[in-house]
């Protein structure tokens, strides 16, 4: 299968240097060969956080040779969490990475109020599909994090996702509001937020994008179904950002574009200090490593900006 979409990401990052990335309990097989692979195309500098014992045990069942790669013990994926998060804080590394522990785990302590990596924007998950059908990478948001986000929720949710497309290089962000139809009802609510939405961008209270919304799935990544219900906009028809209602309708989205449209999905969350690294041990190996190369593009963006910031 062509995966063109995520080869041109990993080249685009294989051009970069390595990103320091802490990986919080990398304790089975298809956690550290992530990270190792990774490492070995060099898009991240691995620190391996997490009991030792078990790390190597990995290590020998996936017939992985770590020398040279930094260990740092902790008792625990608790701990490992803690102080993955810590080496962030302390600047050690530029970006987190999720290994064969809970989600909600390595989330606990990103989002702890005084030792976490809380920023002033709501934290929010991006998939980042390659869909073999469509013409773009396509950005998913939030599938993954937020349950049922508030219209202020949804106003970081779309911003992150925007971001995400410029770090990722988009010539345009097309981003459509997604719902049931590309009409507003007062009896949809996620179609009213749509609208409001929208004229927040044209108010430029979101910035970096093109916003479009209310749009049914069909009308935004169809030109023909768009063309049907004559709907004229930059984005109907050719979204690169579709922005869902809620966990649950993301949730089944992006999972329906793997398992029907055999898509790959790199997963990262933003809106923390550094990108984060969500992984399931269902996803392929390029899956993998596409996720790797999105963190090392967001990490450097956000390099290039904090040193603008200094320059100013």
């Amino acid at each position: 299968m062509s995966h063109e979409k995520y080869q041109r990401l990993i080249d685009t990052a294989k051009a970069l240097p390595p990103v320091a990335t802490a990986v919080a309990h990398p304790c089975d097989e298809s956690s550290l060969t992530g990270a190792v692979d990774a490492a070995k195309l060099g898009l991240i500098r691995p620190l391996l956080v997490g009991p030792k014992a078990k790390i190597d045990a990995a290590a020998r069942k996936a017939k992985l040779d770590l020398a040279g790669f930094q260990m740092i013990d902790a008792p625990h994926s608790h701990g490992a969490a803690a102080t993955a998060v810590e080496l962030v804080r302390s600047g050690k590394a530029e970006a987190l990475m999720k290994g064969s522990l809970h989600t909600d785990e390595l989330m606990a302590a990103v989002v702890k109020r005084d030792t976490g990596l809380r920023t002033a924007r709501r934290v929010s998950h991006c998939f980042v599909m390659d869909v073999p059908s469509y013409e773009t990478a396509l950005i998913i948001s939030d599938a993954a994090v937020n349950i049922a986000p508030t219209l202020k929720d949804k106003i970081d949710i779309v911003q992150n996702a925007i971001d995400l497309a410029h770090a990722l290089r988009f010539p345009e962000v097309r981003v459509a509001i997604l719902s049931a139809m590309e009409t507003v009802n007062p009896d949809v609510p996620s179609t009213v937020e749509a609208a409001a939405l929208c004229k927040m961008a044209d108010r430029g209270q979101i910035t970096g994008g093109i916003l479009d919304g209310p749009l049914a799935l069909d009308n935004a990544i169809n030109l023909a179904a768009a063309s049907i219900k004559k709907i004229v906009s930059p984005v109907a028809g050719r979204a690169n950002v579709l922005i869902v209602p809620d966990l649950e309708a993301g949730n089944m989205l992006a999972k329906s574009l793997s398992f029907l449209a055999k898509a790959d999905s790199a997963g990262i969350v933003l809106g923390a200090k550094v990108p984060i690294i969500l992984t399931s041990r269902a996803d392929s190996v390029m899956a993998r490593l596409a996720s790797c190369a999105v963190a090392s593009l967001v990490a450097a963006t956000r390099r290039e900006s904090v040193a603008k910031a200094i320059a100013a």
